[in-house]
């Protein structure tokens, strides 16, 4: 695996809303595998953009604003 493929994930400390670690394997398991698979449709959308002659600092950005419109359903709710 080079550096550019290396999971997305490595460094991440995962952390609940009151700060304390996500210690469960699971958990963790889920939400690094989730994290990369995001990472692969990015980096193939992305690669599709630039075949296709798409300027890559607006693709970066498109990307970025679909990040910033993501919604949290759970917002105020008792986990």
């Amino acid at each position: 695996m080079t550096l550019a493929r290396s999971p997305i994930y490595q460094g991440i400390t995962w952390r609940q809303p009151d700060g304390e670690l996500v210690s469960c394997e699971e958990k963790l398991k889920v939400l690094n595998e989730n994290l990369e698979e995001i990472r692969q449709y990015c980096q193939d959308a992305f690669e599709d953009a630039i075949l296709m002659g798409c300027d890559e600092t607006q693709v970066r950005e498109v990307l970025q604003s679909v990040v910033d419109a993501i919604d949290n359903p759970y917002k105020g709710k008792a986990s």
